[in-house]
């Protein structure tokens, strides 16, 4: 027998255990259906490993335990699953969780289970595991998940194991009765709780009212080969709670925020242990729980060993419940407990008692009065807190106060409440206290989350901005370094070589460009200060003149150049370039007809202006075209023979390339489609991709060709063909360069000579692109119109011919995927329809190319 030490308060309410121990433990009739909560612990729930439908055994997992702090859920008998959704659950709170509900098939059959043959054999961690598996939590408490008890880490060196036999709430004798009945179960669990935490001391604390269960306990212990010490405390509540437990068998006291661990000490239930033997020794789970089902209004009080979901109804039927003298039903004992309104509440792993109490047994609570100050709920807290103060600190919602006050070291015993002569519900003010903190917390912890994240986001911006701002300055300063060698360098390096005609042509137009952009600034700079009535205009209006003077020499020095450049070229006129002033000039003069038209037909004024100036636009016209046509004539003499001409011979090089790699091509799919290969469908695309490729080099070469020989009909036409594709990569080229100017004068820093350079070449090569789309423009318009004569609409035709190539490609899906589904059917009508639709396209497309 242990030394007994004291703890602070306490208090002694009638026993009311006597009841429920005059008849043995007794097995709970298994339900039509179990509803088995996933989380019947403190931690994060189990997830579900089972969905409605499944047939389960007795003792099969159903839910896997999720995260650090959590437990396995297993079925507690043999049958179906049919919902998983929320149902009713034994909690203060009285809302739904979510829940796994069985149907019971009747045979309660099991998996196949053993236990270990010798669990000393395993490591530490794995036996752990083991018992996290099968789904141990505390029995006697909250249902803290045992495994995590048993591994402390290195952390916490264990010196005492406490076994909490005490259960010294009233009413209560479920622990009491395992002692009595299965004692030798709680004494295997301790053996194994001892492998595991291999502790100096081990002290099993019970009070002093359960004579009998003392005797068989002690007569285990002499069995047992282990040191343990049998402590018979006084029987005074709340005795039995973890922290005042401690202080009563080892004069240890638990610190204000901290677990027994922390001072070298562990605390287990007696049916926690029996569950542990159980599941190590048999290979049973934890799917039951002996449950005391007692109070006035039923006839027979007992403790019945209950499957996990079982609805109270069962158990209070099972001990027969008068329905008629049922005043309330409470869940737990008269102190901790509490009231709920459902008989159907499921059973779960720390249910250890159901009272039904009648009106005179526990009597509704009468109205709460002012508080006199007496002092008496600080006598009895076990806590040693000063209850009196937390409740005004609650109500007018202090609650930095009340967690300075050591709130969250009340256990909710109740004790002050049933002391209160001004029946002060003080356990509900905590209660009520603990939740508002806790939230409150939870807020501050998401506040500070968002407000880290923000900080970093603008971190990251601001040294965006300085990785930026330091790449700008590096280029700045390798500029100006290349600017310094450059002007450093000897003078026989630094003569300027002679330039290309074209070089010295580009840097005039660029300067040219660079002198209208400061003559823009300087006229606005002029136009803002009349605007805004300034008095120095004079200066300005110098600075306006002085940039018009350059800008006009600028441009007379590019003029200048670009006529010599033109009189010293040896080559002759640019054929292309006249091609394009031609078409530029037949698109102008097809515009000032429209408009013509239209004033005629409305009878709008300046008729006959439009008129000159279509005339005018016919003479240019004609003069373009005929300028581009002797310059066509003289370069036709000038052609080399197809095989001397280094152009044709690298185009024929490219198209056999382009042969050469469609073979391969085709060969592979040949082979893909006939093995079956489910990637013939992308083979086939890039096939049609390098058909295309070949047809255009082909095209290329002979147009070519066709170039070098006399000019004929057919000749005339490729060349068309060839100027009109050329024509559309020169407007996707110049548009492509254009967008690249632009992005580069953003980056470019404002009013640098960079900028300035940036925006004379958008100038320049805006004009080559709107010239670029205005040829364009003209030859489409040609083809439109040769259409027209023979009364075809291009546009529509173009149309018609995509629509019938849609339409092949529909076909031809749906031969292929009617020969996966369907590999026996029928497919003439499909095949028919396929060779329709491909020789509608093939007309049209032949139509198309007359005029492409």
């Amino acid at each position: 027998m242990g030394k007994i030490f004291a703890f602070h308060g306490g208090i002694h309410p009638p026993e009311n255990k006597k009841q429920s121990t005059r008849s043995p433990i007794r097995p709970a009739p298994v339900p039509a259906q179990l509803t088995v909560p996933l989380q019947q612990h403190i931690g994060a729930p189990a997830k579900p490993c089972v969905q409605p439908g499944h047939h389960v055994l007795k003792g099969q997992v159903i839910a896997l335990a999720q995260g650090k702090i959590s437990t396995s859920v297993h079925a507690p008998s043999s049958g179906t699953v049919i919902e998983i959704a929320p149902k009713p659950v034994p909690h203060v709170s009285g809302l739904s969780a979510p829940c796994i509900v069985i149907e019971t098939d009747g045979k309660d059959t099991w998996i196949d289970h053993t236990g270990l043959p010798d669990y000393t054999q395993l490591k530490q961690n794995e036996l752990i595991d083991y018992i996290r598996h099968h789904g141990i939590s505390g029995m006697g408490g909250a249902g803290f998940p045992t495994d995590i008890k048993l591994h402390l880490g290195d952390d916490h060196i264990v010196n005492t194991l406490v076994i909490n036999a005490a259960e010294c709430e009233p009413y209560i004798t479920a622990d009491d009765m395992l002692l009595r009945e299965r004692a030798e179960q709680v004494i295997g669990g301790i053996e194994i709780i001892n492998y595991l935490l291999r502790p100096s001391h081990i002290l099993i604390g019970i009070e002093d009212n359960k004579s009998h269960a003392i005797r068989v306990l002690e007569e285990a212990v002499r069995k047992s080969s282990l040191n343990i010490d049998i402590v018979v405390v006084p029987t005074k509540y709340p005795s039995g709670g973890e922290k005042q437990l401690i202080k009563l068998l080892t004069g240890v006291e638990v610190p204000s925020g901290k677990i027994p661990a922390d001072v070298g000490i562990v605390c287990q239930n007696v049916g926690t242990a029996a569950a542990i033997h159980q599941a190590v020794t048999q290979g049973i789970p934890l799917i039951s729980r002996i449950v005391t089902v007692t109070g006035d209004a039923v006839r027979k009080p007992q403790n019945l060993e209950a499957l996990i979901g079982t609805p109270f109804k069962t158990l209070l039927t099972a001990a027969d419940l008068q329905e008629n003298k049922l005043s309330r039903l409470v869940m737990g004992g008269p102190m901790m407990g509490f009231t709920i309104e459902d008989d159907q509440i499921p059973v779960i792993k720390t249910s250890n008692c159901i009272i039904a109490a009648t009106l005179d047994e526990m009597p509704p609570a009468p109205p709460a009065l002012a508080c006199i100050r007496c002092g008496l709920c600080e006598q009895v807290c076990p806590a040693e807190l000063l209850p009196q103060q937390l409740h005004w600190f609650a109500k007018s919602r202090e609650l930095e106060k009340a967690k300075h006050h050591n709130l969250f070291d009340c256990i909710e015993c109740g004790a002050c409440s049933y002391v209160c002569p001004s029946n002060i519900p003080l356990v509900q003010y905590y209660r009520y206290a603990k939740n508002e903190i806790r939230e409150e917390e939870a807020e501050q912890r998401k506040a500070e989350q968002a407000r880290q994240r923000f900080e970093a986001r603008q971190a990251r911006l601001e040294q965006e901005k300085v990785d930026k701002e330091n790449r700008r300055r590096e280029r700045a300063e390798q500029a100006a370094k290349a600017q310094k060698a450059k002007q450093a360098a000897p003078a026989s390096e630094s003569t300027p070589k002679a330039t290309a005609p074209g070089d010295e042509l580009k840097k005039l137009k660029t300067a040219a460009a660079i002198a209208r952009t400061k003559l823009k600034k300087a006229q606005t700079a002029l136009e803002k200060a009349k605007a805004e009535g300034m008095d120095d205009l004079s200066e300005l209006t110098e600075q306006h003149q002085l940039a018009e003077k350059a800008a006009n020499e600028a441009q007379q020095a590019f003029e200048q150049a670009e006529k010599s450049a033109a009189t010293a070229a040896p080559s002759g006129p640019d054929l292309k370039q006249l091609k394009t002033q031609a078409a530029v000039a037949r698109t102008k003069l097809k515009k000032a007809q429209q408009a013509l038209k239209n004033a005629e037909e409305k009878g709008q004024d300046g008729i006959e202006s439009l008129r000159t100036t279509v005339q005018e636009l016919e003479a240019k016209a004609a003069a373009a075209q005929q300028a581009f046509d002797d310059a066509e004539q003289s370069n036709e003499a000038s052609h080399t023979a197809p095989g001397e001409n280094p152009k044709l011979n690298g185009l024929k090089e490219d198209a056999e390339k382009a042969k050469a790699t469609l073979d391969k091509a085709e060969k592979a799919l040949a082979a893909a489609i006939e093995s079956g290969s489910p990637a013939a469908e992308k083979m086939k695309a890039g096939v049609e991709k390098l058909s295309a490729k070949y047809q255009a080099a082909q095209s290329a070469y002979e147009a070519e060709a066709k170039s070098t020989t006399p000019t004929t009909a057919p000749a005339k036409k490729e060349e068309a063909q060839l100027d009109a594709k050329t024509l559309k990569q020169n407007v996707s080229i110049m548009r492509t360069k254009l967008k690249k100017a632009e992005k580069a004068l953003e980056e470019a820093d404002a009013g640098s000579d960079t900028a300035v350079e940036l925006k004379a070449e958008i100038d320049r090569l805006t004009s080559l692109h709107n010239e670029a789309k205005l040829a364009l423009e003209a030859v489409e318009a040609k083809q439109q119109a040769d259409a027209a004569k023979q009364g075809i609409d291009l546009k529509q035709l173009k149309v018609d011919a995509a629509m019938a190539r849609a339409a092949v490609t529909k076909a031809e899906r749906a031969i292929k995927k009617q020969q996966e589904t369907e590999p026996e059917a029928e497919l003439t009508s499909l095949k028919e329809s396929l060779l329709a639709a491909q020789n509608h396209a093939e007309q049209l497309n032949k139509t198309l190319s007359q005029f492409e």
